[in-house]
Order: C-alpha cells, then structure tokens, then sequence
C-alpha cells in the first residue's frame, strides 16, 4: 500500500515550490536537469515543489540562478505562516 502523500509545510512553500515547478516546466526542464543546474539533489527539489522544505536564503537564491529567474518573482507575495 502506498504511503499518503505529506502535506505541504506551509502555503508560503506550497506556492514557492508551484512556482518553482512552473518555470521547470517553462523551461522544459526535467527535475534531475533542473536539479544539476541548481546544485541540489534531485530529491531536494522534488521536495521544495511539493511545499515540503523550509528553503534557506542561500537555496532560494541558488534555485533562482539555476532556473534564470529573479529570486523576487519566487518569493513575491508571500507571507510567513501565523503560529
């Protein structure tokens, strides 16, 4: 039986990670590719697109550069979560 899928952390990663699925995609990207391009593991990436990791400041910025595009349209409008 296969295991349930875990929750995003947050809205905020949840968005981080569609966004940073989105320009993947737009780039015609596979996630190992993407992955080389970052300087990640593929199942880091995997990771941060489903919402499931709290990235640090370097890794938002790593993903930007290894996805051309500027950190601030990943990060734009998001808020913290309330705790």
């Amino acid at each position: 039986m296969p295991t349930p899928a875990k929750a995003p952390l947050s809205d905020a990663t949840r968005i981080f990670g569609e966004r940073v699925l989105a320009r993947r995609n737009q780039l015609g990207l596979s996630q190992e590719k993407a992955a080389e391009l970052i300087g990640l593991h593929w199942t880091y990436v995997g990771q941060v697109e489903r919402g499931q990791r709290n990235l640090t400041l370097h890794n938002i910025l790593k993903f930007a550069t290894g996805l051309e595009i500027d950190a601030g349209k990943l990060i734009e409008n998001l808020s913290a979560p309330i705790e």
